[in-house]
């Protein structure tokens, strides 16, 4: 059993093969935080981790304790883990909290949360759960505490519940899901930033005194922070070095911050954004934080992201399409965008069969009046202008090709020149007597309302059910203004965000249930509700709208910090690109989308005779090796952010075959040869090396580095890339090259 209560030192360890994770009850009834980091043997308590006894507070700031989940107004002055105010009572409108031990439980598997996504056991033998249960006494307020740890995935999920067991109402102002104090401050902080077409990027800097983190206050998580935290020691790299990292899984207003105290205590929090948030709980009445999810890591951070990725690829991702290879999709948006017609899309569709793609999806403009941006959402019915058999007609033909068909929709907006803001002006999001902020020439329905979330489970789910649908492209194009619901009264306001992500996950949860063979694939202008929260639904997402092979590197680079290359889309574009201008060899954007979901994002009637060719090769390669890239461990070999050279590895998951691409990105003159070193081959075994075609590798280099070679020899000797030099004036910028190792069998040619 991964958890241990120890009486004597009132200590509880949770641990597993990777770290320990120990706090314990204080003297005065509060929980401490004894250790976070490298596996502790579990069987002993460790009262001198956390030697300092606990005399109460005062404003002497020697007392500065590390706390498990601490409170606002009873004397420790930094950022607190929660406040409430309570409304009723001899005290009411007081924000003090004494939330003091009351009881615990240790059980077997894991519990759901309701109403929100988590992860989950298939078996309750593969997690062990800790519930942690406060009380204040003078309230009756109870705050349970839920910590869930893994045999085979090396992560701790935590949440907290609030159960108003007072006879007056309380409310809640601030519920992180997660906090953690750790003794030192001495740790770089890494997050995912950016914006539209350049989301993930990763960002660096050491913890300074006070207050520093990412956030969003935006109604979803945003292209701007992703809900995501890392820590690292100075000097801590991909495959040395100790770190640790939150994650929330959530599509909402987030925080993710880390404090240093006077003292150098750190505190680490993740959960909702306290800004613009509250919650009112009457008597008896429960509210439920997001899962956040703790990953450590002593021997660098590919190993901890490698955590996450297994975790939430096989136990935060759900249904049928969570274990199904994903099919190679032709997306129609940069082929056409808005100007099409239903033999337009035939001839497209029967083109990419051709090449071996397996689903077409019909993007933007094919509903109510919709030739460009400015009208029809909300309005979910074919243009038969467009399509004079409507989708059922084209969903037929296009299956008749031996295609699948996919849709695109984005059911939370509606536009003001529509049918359906004409007869429910009041379903957009705004505060009555004002106007509203209209973003994208389009405004937001209100989620948080039942009666609409109905009707667009109505509405779609016969969309579904009318044609042969097996894909669905969930859009959504901008962020929240003009926070206000007309179902919620005066007090209750601050539920509107996370009654908004509610809906969301509600809707999600109803289509997702009512038609298991449809893949969701979520999106918001790109990569702005990438999180884990819609992982649970959508097991694949649209990473960012920008499809530059270059740029594609720097974002995957940064999104596989935490998400599996299962669940991120990574197409092929026509160049020039659209969003940079910039031309790339197709082998170099074929070999990036390789890492990822393929897809493709152009006309294929565009296309020469020698793309048609190569496009072919690319599509005929990544199936030969599709669950290689969408389930094998990924390493990042060289990290483009840093330097000029990037380089991804992916591992099957039984250590067979792997996959390494090497990519070049600005040729330089004068430069040596170049040696890539390898990571998690058997060093005992001997691979078969081989390498792609298509690239650009140079016959010298390809005798010099395949055949026959030991895993021992290509991860501590390494490749030998004299390309890299002598291609320079040949290939110019973007080179790049795809290496296919194959483990020898015992006893087999070539042993």
């Amino acid at each position: 059993m991964p958890i241990y209560y120890h009486a004597e030192t009132r200590q509880f360890h949770l641990y597993n093969k990777t770290f320990s994770y120990i706090l314990r009850i204080l003297e005065n009834g509060y929980i401490g935080q004894v250790y976070c980091g490298a596996p502790l043997a579990p069987q002993g308590g460790y009262p001198f981790l956390d030697p300092l006894p606990f005399y109460g507070f005062s404003n002497n700031e020697r007392n500065s304790i590390r706390f498990e989940y601490p409170a606002y107004g009873n004397g420790d002055y930094r950022l607190p883990a929660f406040s409430v105010r309570f409304l009723a009572g001899p005290a009411g409108g007081a924000q003090v909290v004494e939330p003091v031990y009351k009881a615990h439980r240790i059980r077997p598997g894991k519990e759901g949360i309701s109403g929100l996504p988590a992860v989950y056991t298939e078996d309750d033998r593969e997690a062990d759960t800790l519930e942690l249960e406060l009380e204040d006494a003078a309230s009756g307020l109870r705050i349970v505490l839920y910590y869930t740890i893994f045999a085979s995935h090396n992560c701790l999920a935590r949440h907290v519940r609030f159960i108003n067991g007072g006879e007056g109402k309380v409310l809640i102002q601030n519920a992180m899901s997660f906090s953690l104090d750790l003794p030192d401050p001495d740790w770089n902080m890494v997050t995912l930033t950016g914006a539209w077409a350049r989301e993930f990027k990763l960002t660096e800097g050491p913890l300074r005194p006070g207050f520093q983190g990412v956030e969003s206050r935006r109604g979803i998580t945003g292209h701007q922070q992703n809900p995501f935290l890392l820590l690292k020691r100075p000097g801590a790299d991909d495959f040395g070095g100790e770190a640790l990292a939150l994650s929330l899984i959530y599509s909402g207003n987030f925080l993710a911050s880390a404090e240093v105290d006077p003292l150098g205590i750190l505190r680490l929090r993740i959960g909702i954004n306290p800004e613009g948030f509250s919650w009112e709980l009457e008597k008896g009445q429960t509210f439920d934080t997001p899962e956040a999810v703790l990953a450590y890591s002593s021997t660098g951070v590919n190993a901890l992201s490698q955590d996450y990725h297994r975790l939430y690829r096989t136990r935060l991702a759900r249904g049928e399409w969570r274990d199904k290879e994903r099919p190679i999709l032709l997306n129609s948006w940069e082929g056409t965008y808005f100007n099409f017609t239903e033999q337009k899309l035939l001839e497209m569709a029967k083109i990419a069969r051709d090449l071996g793609i397996e689903l077409f999806v019909l993007d933007d403009g094919w509903f109510g009046e919709r030739d460009a941006d400015d009208s029809s959402l909300g309005d979910w019915f074919p243009n038969t202008k467009k399509l004079p058999g409507g989708i059922t007609g084209l969903a037929q033909k296009i299956t008749a090709l031996g295609l699948n068909f996919g849709l695109w929709i984005e059911p939370e907006m509606i536009s003001e020149r529509s049918r359906l803001f004409a007869a429910h002006p009041d379903w957009a999001i705004g505060v009555p007597g004002r106007k509203r902020i209209e973003t994208r020439r389009q405004y937001v329905l209100d989620m948080s309302r039942p009666e609409i979330v109905d009707h667009l489970f109505s509405v779609f789910s016969s969309i579904l059910s009318s044609a042969p649908i097996s894909y669905i492209k969930w859009d959504m194009n901008r962020s929240l203004t003009e926070p206000f619901s007309r179902s919620l009264p005066p007090e209750r306001q601050g539920e509107f965000f996370h009654r908004y992500c509610l809906g969301v996950y509600d809707l999600y949860t109803r289509l997702t249930r009512s038609f298991p063979g449809v893949l969701f694939e979520s999106c918001a202008g790109g990569g702005g509700r990438f999180d884990p929260g819609l992982l649970a639904f959508a097991p694949q997402g649209w990473l960012s709208d920008d499809t530059d092979g270059f740029q594609r590197l720097l974002i995957q680079t940064g999104a596989s910090y935490v998400y599996p290359l299962s669940s991120i889309c990574a197409h092929v574009s026509a160049v020039p690109n659209h969003q940079t201008g910039r031309t790339t060899r197709l082998a170099f954007r074929g070999m990036v989308a390789f890492f990822g979901v393929l897809g493709f994002e152009l006309d294929p009637a565009a296309l020469s005779p020698e793309e048609k060719t190569g496009i072919a090769a690319v599509i005929d390669f990544y199936k030969a090796h599709r669950a290689l890239f969408q389930t094998g461990r990924f390493f990042r070999l060289r990290n483009p952010v840093s330097s000029s050279r990037a380089a991804w590895m992916a591992l099957s998951q039984d250590g067979r075959e792997a996959a390494a691409g090497y990519f070049r990105l600005l040729a330089r003159p004068n430069q040596g040869p170049f040696r890539l070193y390898l990571k998690g081959l058997d060093p005992a075994a001997r691979y078969d090396l081989t390498v792609w075609e298509d690239g650009g590798f140079s016959e010298a280099d390809k005798r010099r580095n395949t055949g026959c070679r030991g895993g021992d020899e290509l991860m501590y000797g390494g490749l030998f890339l004299d390309s890299d030099h002598a291609h320079i004036p040949q290939e110019g910028d973007f080179f790049s090259e795809l290496f296919l190792l194959r483990k020898i069998e015992a006893g087999k040619p070539g042993a």
